[in-house]
């Protein structure tokens, strides 16, 4: 079983409350094959929500309000769910604060990438799973 990020799966849950459809994803949920979720969402974040960077380790909004406690919380959720269907992989959104994998934005909300991992990534990596985007497929 695979982890997707909900938006490559084509649900509306980013934080603009659009999808980022992946054929591929898209195609594996609909094979029984990965389950789709959102950390964000998971956290209890709203859709639509304003932008979020990370910041020296905090997840900021774009109006200054730290968010880290919520998306640490859903990126604990999301790890739960991953564990209780038995998944190794996760295909995130590249560059996502929760769910980034190997680039990330620099909390200047300019659209500057820097190396780094989103929340959930990061959870992921931890526990053992095999961490990858849609810009791998």
């Amino acid at each position: 079983m695979i982890i997707v990020s909900g938006c490559l799966a084509d649900i509306k849950c980013r934080f603009d409350g659009k999808a980022k459809p992946c054929e591929e994803v898209i195609r594996l949920v609909a094979e029984g094959k990965a389950v789709p979720l959102c950390p964000e969402q998971l956290g209890g974040l709203p859709t639509p929500r304003l932008p979020a960077e990370i910041v020296a380790g905090k997840v900021i909004q774009s109006d200054g309000l730290d968010v880290s406690e919520r998306f640490q919380r859903g990126a604990e959720e999301a790890i739960k769910i991953a564990r209780m269907v038995g998944a190794r992989t996760a295909i995130l959104k590249a560059r996502s604060p929760s769910c980034g994998s190997g680039k990330i934005y620099d909390g200047s909300f300019s659209k500057v990438l820097i190396d780094g991992n989103g929340v959930f990534a990061t959870i992921c990596r931890q526990n053992g799973m095999d961490v990858k985007t849609e810009e791998d497929y």
